[in-house]
């Protein structure tokens, strides 16, 4: 029993290939400009890491901006309901959780047996995103996946006067001009967009477990920074921008055994 889960987001489209609910590979790679073509591409991927067929037969589900483009998967799911359930599979304790895409942030509790329970959705400004971080590297000239794998040292993290992406890469590069250390305004970046992570949670209801995903979960300073705001422990999975098409991938697993019997 093969089942996959695919997520189209806005910058990275993921999937997740299983049988009997074992993962059996996965992949990450850029959605381009072209939706279609970034889900033939993922499908394709997961086919052949998993060295099966390509009429292997596998039950796919898609989810996530651009799943109606994925026209070989049996149906569609939303990608919070997908997030849920992976999460819960990776973390049954956890009850909040919030996913710091690309494009938006959003805050959702999860209920004791995986099922999204409600949610909060952060669309007005990529101040609240991951997007943030990229502008941020692009400033600092540094590739944004050396920009998340530790926590910078700043004594004096640089206090940004706006929530806002455009504003704030404005406010960067004027301050980078004046002297600031790029230590400094990466802290400062961490911690503004920290702040908004933590009233989407707060607004939701923070519980214990609390998880964070999506690409923004890979930053070890934005982690921090929302740790010492919330006085909480943050779960971050291994692969948090996985954490949809896993559950997709479930969820597909689980309704193709119930067709099947």
């Amino acid at each position: 029993m093969i089942s996959a889960g695919i997520d189209i987001g806005s910058a990275f489209s993921k999937g997740v290939i299983a049988q009997n609910q074992k993962t059996l590979g996965s992949c990450i790679l850029p959605s381009g400009g072209d939706f279609r073509i970034a889900a033939e591409r993922v499908k394709n991927e997961l086919i052949a890491c998993a060295g099966l067929p390509q009429d292997s037969g596998e039950y796919v589900i898609a989810t996530g901006l651009g799943a109606k483009m994925a026209t070989f998967a049996n149906e569609t799911k939303s990608e919070l309901a997908c997030q849920a359930r992976g999460i819960f599979e990776l973390y049954p304790a956890v009850r909040t959780a919030v996913d710091i895409g690309d494009s938006y942030s959003r805050a959702f509790r999860i209920d004791e047996n995986g099922k999204l329970a409600r949610f909060l959705m952060n669309t007005k400004c990529a101040g609240g995103s991951a997007r943030i971080l990229k502008k941020i590297a692009k400033i600092l000239q540094v590739d944004i996946d050396d920009l998340g794998r530790t926590a910078p040292e700043s004594e004096t993290p640089t206090e940004f006067n706006t929530n806002c992406a455009v504003f704030a890469e404005s406010e960067a590069v004027s301050r980078l001009a004046e002297g600031s250390k790029k230590e400094d305004l990466l802290a400062g970046i961490y911690r503004a967009l920290a702040s908004q992570v933590s009233n989407l949670a707060e607004r939701i209801g923070i519980e214990s477990d609390f998880a964070l995903v999506g690409g923004g979960a890979k930053h070890a300073g934005l982690v921090k920074a929302v740790e010492e705001i919330i006085g909480l422990r943050i779960v971050v999975p291994p692969n948090p921008q996985l954490c949809g098409a896993l559950g997709a991938a479930l969820i597909a697993g689980e309704t193709s055994r119930i067709q099947l019997n």
